[in-house]
């Protein structure tokens, strides 16, 4: 064989081998048939649970508020936030992402106490960062617990499918027990409650927050690729959304629990089996499904967090 058939042939076998890889990690992934947790709960339309946070005429409601369109612009993103606070529950929205150009944007679906506790505020987030052309959208989760924000424990994955194209569910569950993170039902992270993080588990009573909004600082390759505003707007669309869950009365400071409308003894409104601990198939499709998608881990970054969180430890 010739020297020019052999850098051709090592040329074909590099972009083959690329090919390969790209291919198997989005386009023959098959997710598994798992428990839809989403069917278990009502949804609630945006009258019913929630209220503008900022943005004015960049919220839009259909469909009697089931449907609801964020935007973000030059002038402003925008977004919404329950009307109460909740102590443990199921959190879930169905979200198609803006097409197209979209570096240094963020859709935000998270939990926070930030307004109740400014100085020591708990935060379970959901954020769907932009991307370049060509790119793809990360999916990042983050967990903060009183007011610890230097202490990284951000998880980032890249998605099975296009976010932009269809509508996707994205669920938060959070109890005595453990914080899931759920993509279409298929858990992708886990943080259980254990001894050995008691300390670091969120437990204070937290609103449900929907934003869009200019990332531009960090979002998209470490904010090297901001927010160009040429492509505006960009529109994130929310549907289906779900809170099941014990709200906090400020009054009496205290919790009132239900589950479907119907009022709970216990402190935490999604209790049972499914709710307490992972099934088997639940952890062996979100053992597969990170070892496949997770681009970024706290836990494998040392240079970061040079003492690691506890969680971490083997």
């Amino acid at each position: 064989m010739g020297f020019l058939q052999e850098k051709f042939l090592l040329a074909w076998l590099m972009i083959s081998a690329m090919s390969v890889s790209t291919s198997s990690r989005n386009d023959h992934y098959t997710p598994p048939d798992l428990k839809h947790l989403t069917d278990l709960f009502p949804p609630v339309n945006f009258d019913q649970g929630f209220k503008e946070l900022y943005g004015g005429s960049h919220i839009k409601l259909m469909e009697n508020g089931s449907f609801v369109n964020l935007t973000l612009d030059k002038s402003s993103g925008s977004g919404f936030v329950s009307q109460n606070y909740y102590n443990y529950g199921f959190f879930n929205a169905a979200i198609k992402l803006p097409s197209g150009y979209s570096s240094g944007v963020v859709v935000a679906f998270y939990l926070s106490n930030a307004e109740m506790f400014p100085h020591n505020h708990d935060e379970i987030d959901i954020e769907l960062l932009g991307h370049e052309n060509k790119k793809e959208w990360i999916f990042q989760t983050n967990i903060y617990i009183n007011g610890s924000t230097h202490i990284g424990r951000e998880e980032k994955f890249r998605l099975w499918f296009d976010p932009t194209q269809q509508f996707h569910q994205y669920s938060i569950i959070w109890n005595n027990h453990h914080t899931v993170f759920l993509v279409d039902n298929v858990p992708i992270r886990e943080a259980i409650h254990g001894e050995s993080i008691s300390s670091s588990s969120p437990s204070k009573p937290m609103s449900l927050y929907c934003t869009i909004w200019d990332g531009s600082e960090w979002a998209t390759n470490g904010g090297k690729n901001p927010v160009n505003y040429k492509y505006a707007p960009f529109v994130a669309s929310f549907r289906e959304m779900q809170m099941e869950g014990c709200m906090w009365d400020n009054v009496k400071q205290g919790s009132f629990c239900t589950k479907n409308g119907q009022g709970l003894s216990s402190l935490d409104p999604v209790e049972g089996e499914e709710f307490a601990k992972l099934s088997q198939e639940q952890r062996i499709g979100m053992d597969g499904f990170r070892k496949r998608f997770m681009i970024y881990s706290y836990c494998k970054d040392p240079r970061r967090n040079k003492i690691l969180p506890p969680e971490c430890k083997p």
